[in-house]
């Protein structure tokens, strides 16, 4: 099999990359990202994201499919209702969608990022 036309997500598909979000973003408590970017495809980025407990507001300008693989977050648009996701959900968050997210327990997901 020809490992470059076929590859599995998971935290061992890349190196870890360890970030925040802006401190001018966040709302509560002190949220780590750890980021396995398996694939990179000119505006197309595919992996595995982690987040420790925290809120942060977030802003999308691309499109991004999620499946939460492990943890509970909520997930809430501005002026919207909060949406919980958790481990089996898998949702879309489209261009321009304005909120927060905050992370009650450890969550990961599989994303797929369209810029």
């Amino acid at each position: 099999m020809n490992d470059d036309l076929f590859r599995f997500l998971s935290r061992n598909a890349a190196a870890p990359v360890v970030s925040r979000p802006p401190p001018g973003r966040v709302v509560a408590g002190d949220p780590v990202f750890t980021t396995w970017n398996a694939e990179e495809r000119g505006t197309l980025n595919c992996g595995m994201w982690q987040a420790t407990p925290g809120k942060w507001r977030i802003q999308y300008d691309e499109w991004e499919y999620c499946r939460i693989v492990e943890g509970l977050s909520v997930v809430t648009e501005d002026g919207g209702a909060a949406r919980i996701v958790r481990a089996g959900d898998s949702f879309v968050i489209r261009p321009g969608f304005r909120g927060t997210w905050e992370v009650l327990e450890t969550t990961l997901k599989d994303y797929v990022v369209l810029e």
